[in-house]
């Protein structure tokens, strides 16, 4: 059977840095180890006054395009992944579109083209539509482009404000992929919850404990649905496991809870009974509560033991490198997680092919899919041309002041203007309003 994955990847972040620590914890009065200890983050990224979801993902697919030499002709299909859309019609895709041919010989006329939602996991899903189309032979030998692209605001004062960011992540979806191959198994946790939502409105509305522990059930959903088709999951089976990180914290929890799953019944869980005790099972209390009292408690040690924590400083832990830096992406964050990991493998020179990933997105309201991903011979190649660093270095130090002045400019309510603060160069910018009430960009060169 022909491999279909991940070809190439490409990633646009916005050109503003706020200091959580530094600038953020001070104006808040807070602690600033509530941001680098708690939730993990050191900065976010912002888009400046002429950056939106259009500009970052058109920018992103252009790299990604100019990199591999391609041609409107080369592309069948362009999905976008977003929660972050203005227009409940016209496809955030058709404007990326539009902006490639602003530059490209050809055009995209016959490409298919969409846009997905269901929160977070519409990135996944979107390589997931893409991977059917190839696989169901549609492709015409082409290949797809999936761009997941967010910027992601809570209102000023909301305790979510400090797990912002905004960037883009452009991913080639290609028959024999140089970076990671996807496997035919999947697995799927999903509910009706109100977690988190956007009742037409653009900033969250968001039950925060709730939120946690809907994204812990449906993860466990995944992972169980996951094992009835690919057979049970080890430990010593992933090089990483990239998850869904909305804030490096939340991903603690979820790394504890697999970690608890795949211990289960083998030699690991035996040789830390002797420390902390063999895992409770439900069958051996008189109720759920005292059973849930207990898993709480087993799950306090396994987490203190060196056994957990050298594992997980090994598959996790690299995994959220970048969402450090940059905040949560939405749709493009479990993307991003992906990426640290590879990246932390080709700076550690560790040979990583014919390894395997097992990646597990999640979308609020709610939806987890977990698949495994095994890597493949070009993926060092393909993540040193990434360049990334220097797009994180290159960013602008925001004030406070000016934070909240780039926070009411991405207000849709506010009618905010101020000037930009960085020069726009070789890429794609907002210039406006059509007479449709369209958004308008042109090409910077």
């Amino acid at each position: 059977m022909t491999a279909v994955g991940i070809d190439a990847i490409e990633i646009w972040t916005g050109k503003l840095r706020l200091d959580l620590p530094g600038t953020f914890a001070p104006f808040k009065g807070e602690d600033p180890e509530k941001y680098t200890k708690g939730l993990g983050l050191e900065a976010s990224s912002f888009p400046d006054v002429y950056e939106d979801i259009v500009t970052m993902g058109a920018n992103a697919a252009k790299r990604l395009m100019d990199r591999r030499g391609l041609t409107p002709d080369d592309v069948g299909r362009i999905d976008v992944a977003t929660e972050s859309a203005f227009d409940n019609s016209k496809p955030v895709s058709t404007y990326i579109a539009g902006c490639l041919e602003q530059v490209f010989d050809g055009d995209f006329h016959h490409a298919n083209k969409g846009e997905r939602k269901f929160a977070c996991v519409a990135g996944t899903q979107s390589i997931d539509d893409a991977y059917n189309w190839i696989k169901a032979g549609r492709n015409r030998g082409r290949s797809a482009i999936v761009v997941a692209t967010d910027t992601a605001l809570y209102e000023r004062g909301d305790p979510g404000e400090a797990t912002q960011g905004a960037g883009a992540v452009a991913m080639l979806i290609s028959e024999d992929p140089d970076v990671v191959e996807l496997s035919t198994e999947q697995g799927y946790g999903s509910a009706d919850e109100t977690d988190f939502l956007k009742p037409n409105q653009q900033f969250p509305s968001v039950d925060g404990k709730r939120s946690v522990q809907v994204y812990l059930a449906r993860m466990r959903e995944a992972l169980e649905d996951y094992e009835s088709v690919a057979g049970d999951t080890h430990l010593d089976d992933f090089a990483y496991i990239p998850f869904h990180t909305p804030f490096p914290g939340m991903v603690r929890k979820a790394g504890l809870l697999g970690f608890r799953h795949m211990i289960r019944d083998t030699e690991i869980e035996a040789d830390l009974a002797g420390e902390i005790g063999r895992q409770p099972r439900e069958g051996e209390f008189g109720s759920r509560e005292a059973y849930e009292d207990a898993i709480r408690e087993y799950m306090d040690a396994l987490k203190r033991t060196e056994t957990y924590q050298d594992w997980y400083a090994a598959a996790i832990e690299p995994t959220l490198t970048i969402s450090r830096q940059v905040g949560n992406w939405y749709t493009g964050s479990v993307h991003i997680a992906r990426v640290s990991a590879l990246k932390n493998a080709a700076e550690t020179g560790r040979g990583l092919t014919g390894e395997r990933l097992l990646v597990g997105s999640y979308g609020s309201g709610a939806q987890a899919e977990i698949h495994a991903e095994t890597v493949r011979e070009g993926w060092r190649d393909e993540i040193g041309r990434l360049g990334l660093d220097e797009q994180l270095a290159r960013r602008y130090e925001l004030s406070f002041e000016e934070y909240e002045q780039i926070h009411d400019a991405h207000n849709h309510v506010k009618e905010t203007e101020i000037e930009e603060l960085t020069q726009p160069s070789g890429e794609f910018v907002f210039t406006g309003w059509g007479r449709m009430n369209e958004r308008k960009y042109d090409y910077i060169e």
